[in-house]
């Protein structure tokens, strides 16, 4: 009884907290349309398919691995293990590589099985015995990452070839499959965005003990949540095997704090309770973009994440000054 008044009044405020949702995602979404406008000013080629299916096997791992990232963040947790998953993905596919269209979905459900044991592990090491999700996670990641080395203790192995090409290739040369994989994340998303388990999730995020009292399980949404996430990283890590095409036990270190900037960067709350999947995505898409777009004007590299920085200062000072001026309104 409790939680269906807990849902109707949630859904009660459903249009007004779609229309954040969508203000963030807008914002972001316009972010990366004037990047991308300077891109193509400067890299005519830009416009192509070829370059913007270039680009979008670039920005998937990243992408998927915001998307995982961001359901924790919004249940108010924080999961470093993300870079642990996407190693051992990335070493099971170098070492042991199954080629064809079969082996190719084999690949793809153990990563998604090796993602959702770890999100298991961190499901019950946070939402059962309420460990601190920052300190529990690091400690798989450490796990993992240890996993990774055992299984390839240098760079190296080989992606099976099926992999590498085909899953980096394009549809009827025009629709990158690496976009079909996180257009997929984002549907399911959607999905669950407005179900029982989205609603609670936002619950939870904004006040967990208030949740609770509304007859929200909270314990099982979390545990949910992290199977969830640790399903999504081994998307990732298995998108990331077929773009390098090799293995490297720390493969997925880069993408860890990577994928925190794209939350934070896609307007989504790191104290919890807003913010929503696609919008990081756009924040992962945004960040790889910046690189080329940092790129095509010479700069060199290493300047890279200090332009990062800066970018991920400027939207979140520019995200809470729209969020204050909604509230003032």
């Amino acid at each position: 009884m409790a939680f269906a008044q807990h849902q109707t009044s949630r859904r009660a405020g459903l249009p007004q907290m779609l229309l954040r949702l969508t203000r963030g995602a807008m914002l972001i979404v316009g972010i990366y349309l004037i990047l991308y406008a300077f891109y193509a000013y400067q890299q005519p080629k830009a416009l192509t398919f070829s370059s913007f299916g270039s680009l979008m096997n670039n920005t998937a791992p990243l992408a998927l691995a915001a998307a995982g990232q961001a359901l924790v963040v919004i249940s108010r947790g924080f999961d470093l293990s993300v870079a642990g998953v996407i190693s051992i993905c990335n070493v099971t596919l170098a070492v042991y590589a199954m080629d064809g269209p079969g082996g190719a979905l084999l690949s793809a459900l153990l990563c998604i099985a090796i993602g959702v044991t770890v999100g298991a592990v961190n499901g019950v090491l946070v939402a059962v015995l309420r460990l601190q999700s920052i300190a529990a996670t690091l400690a798989t990641m450490i796990i993992c990452q240890g996993i990774a080395l055992v299984i390839l203790k240098a760079p190296g192995g080989s992606v099976a070839n099926w992999i590498a090409d085909e899953m980096t290739g394009r549809l009827w040369k025009t629709i990158p499959v690496s976009g079909l994989v996180v257009a997929f994340v984002v549907v399911v998303w959607l999905m669950i965005r407005r179900s029982r388990y989205g609603l609670s999730l936002y619950a939870i995020g904004a006040d967990e003990q208030s949740a609770a009292l509304s007859g929200i399980n909270t314990r099982r949404v979390r545990f949910v949540t992290f199977v969830l996430a640790g399903a999504i990283y081994g998307l990732a890590g298995f998108m990331l095997s077929a773009q390098t095409a090799t293995g490297n036990p720390t493969s997925g270190t880069p993408l860890l704090m990577l994928s925190f900037a794209a939350v934070a960067l896609g307007g989504t709350s790191l104290s919890g309770g807003k913010g929503g999947v696609f919008a990081s995505i756009m924040g992962a898409a945004v960040l790889m973009l910046l690189q080329k777009v940092l790129f095509s004007f010479g700069i060199a590299s290493f300047y890279t994440g200090m332009f990062q920085g800066v970018a991920l200062i400027c939207a979140v000072v520019f995200s809470g000054l729209l969020t204050r001026l909604g509230e003032a309104k």
